[in-house]
């Protein structure tokens, strides 16, 4: 039996869940998801508080009522406060600038790098050297920002390149001759 599936989660107020058999649909102040719920899985809504339980005893259905119950609480988290990520550029000349629905990097590369930012995510360049991405869903902003982190990865020996905030970067030393 999933322990994850058995905790409540309680909704904020402002946010509005609607079920249509599998489809499960949240709306909040800061916009709307929807999610199909697998058949094992039963969510209800009591007294402001969401419950999801497992159809049946079999430890598939327990498995997916935690799966969904986590994807639920994010849900419910990203239309009543969202989600953000940090990045930092590190490397001499290596910068970004977001203009409207794109982010335009520079990475030391022959030529700039231009990302197409996708619908419901906005970026923002706070300074040259951090790039800010903010969303409703979770996975959503996460894949953003593992895409643009993609452009450069930090290299182990400078630790050049684009990384999250507060990220560790295992350092080598260098060659001796």
């Amino acid at each position: 039996m999933s322990r994850v599936a058995k905790k409540p989660i309680p909704l904020p107020t402002g946010v509005q869940i609607n079920f249509q058999g599998n489809q499960v649909q949240v709306k909040g102040p800061m916009g709307t998801l929807a999610m199909q719920i697998h058949d094992d899985v039963s969510a209800s809504v009591t007294d402001g508080v969401l419950n999801v339980t497992a159809a049946n005893e079999a430890p598939r259905a327990w498995a997916q009522a935690g799966t969904a119950r986590a994807l639920l609480n994010n849900m419910v988290t990203g239309v009543s406060q969202g989600y953000q990520r940090k990045l930092e550029i590190v490397g001499v000349g290596y910068r970004a600038q977001a203009k409207g629905p794109v982010l335009n990097l520079t990475l030391g590369y022959s030529h700039p790098v231009e990302f197409a930012v996708p619908e419901g995510i906005t970026v923002e360049t706070p300074t040259q050297t951090e790039i800010l991405i903010k969303g409703v869903d979770k996975q959503q902003v996460g894949q953003v920002a593992a895409n643009i982190r993609a452009y450069r990865r930090p290299e182990p020996y400078k630790g050049k390149g684009v990384k999250y905030a507060g990220e560790q970067i295992l350092r080598k030393e260098a060659k001796k001759t």
